[in-house]
């Protein structure tokens, strides 16, 4: 078992976050080790836990039961039914795992889902979502979100906008970042030396030949020759929906759609319950389950781990690569 611990923060305690802690460590107590940023009260009855006083304490409790760094809570979980109290110690969680990861105490951060609107009505968070809050924490502007399984990595260049939003949203330099810092990631992060980028166009069949929409013409096209000609292996624009099937990304290592669900809908249906969101550009390793906070079926057990068990691995395998 890899020794260095991966700091595994509680997301939404009324959520499924607290019933994953324990599937988790289950599954991967032999394998990789962690440590749960928590009110150990959220966990469910009958949890094998131990607090710790610091993360390098969690390897030689991480065989026996569930290392715990504690963070207190005002208020009890009630699964499915968030408190506004939850969220000052929500945002203080991830901001000590934060914290731990840019000292070298944590080997690397994964997330659990948090609630946004909890968040705003609790503690008036006034960030879109975990990705522009740890952007915020580390002080970087240019962060990018991709989403990875097994069969298929993929990057939106524009995220939790209306799609009538994203024409306006796209632009040259927006784009260009999102390669570079997709292209640096997958090299950093993935071992791959020199990364294959398929680049989708925004509207139907790539604007085929402008009849459907001149983005692609009018600049899309020319900024990745521009790139090309640099030494980047790029791909497009193409039509996204002939990018996805399995001989199209036999010829690339991650594709860049240019909004949200033309990015997330091939990795949903391709992998559902083990896709990986890793953000990209941050001065340290962060991965988190691609799902949310299942309060329809929080406390009952029912919660699927699987999504969590590859983030975690994820992140040991990308923070091992940048060490």
């Amino acid at each position: 078992m890899n020794t260095e611990a991966i700091a595994l923060t509680c997301g939404e305690p009324a959520g499924i976050g607290p019933d994953l802690a324990p599937m988790l460590w289950e599954a991967l107590k032999g394998e990789l080790c962690f440590f749960l940023l928590a009110d150990p009260a959220h966990l469910p009855e009958g949890t094998a836990f131990e607090r710790i006083a610091a993360p390098a304490e969690a390897a030689a409790v991480m065989p026996r039961a569930l290392p715990v760094l504690a963070h207190d809570f005002t208020a009890p979980r009630r699964a499915g039914q968030p408190d506004p109290a939850h969220a000052q110690p929500v945002i203080e969680v991830i901001e000590r795992a934060v914290q731990l990861t840019q000292t070298g105490e944590a080997a690397a951060l994964c997330t659990l889902p948090i609630h946004k609107k909890a968040l705003k009505d609790g503690a008036g968070f006034a960030f879109p979502g975990h990705t522009e809050f740890l952007a915020h924490l580390a002080g970087v502007r240019d962060v990018v979100m991709m989403l990875a399984s097994p069969d298929l990595r993929v990057v939106p260049a524009t995220i939790h906008i209306a799609l009538s939003e994203v024409p306006r949203a796209l632009t040259p330099e927006g784009l260009r970042r999102c390669i570079e810092i997709t292209h640096a990631g997958l090299k950093e992060h993935f071992g791959l030396a020199r990364p294959r980028l398929a680049i989708a166009g925004l509207n139907p069949h790539a604007g085929e030949g402008g009849a459907m929409g001149r983005e692609e013409l009018d600049w899309i096209a020319p900024l990745l020759g521009e790139m090309r000609a640099e030494g980047f292996d790029l791909r497009g624009p193409l039509p996204a929906d002939t990018m996805f099937h399995a001989a199209a990304r036999e010829g690339y290592d991650a594709a860049i759609a240019m909004y949200h669900d033309q990015a997330l809908i091939p990795i949903k249906t391709l992998d559902f319950d083990r896709g990986v969101n890793v953000t990209l550009g941050l001065p340290f390793v962060r991965t988190s389950p691609d799902h949310g906070t299942a309060f329809d079926i929080a406390g009952t057990g029912a919660a699927n781990p699987s999504s969590s068990i590859e983030a975690l691995r994820l992140a040991r395998a990308m923070s091992a690569r940048a060490s």
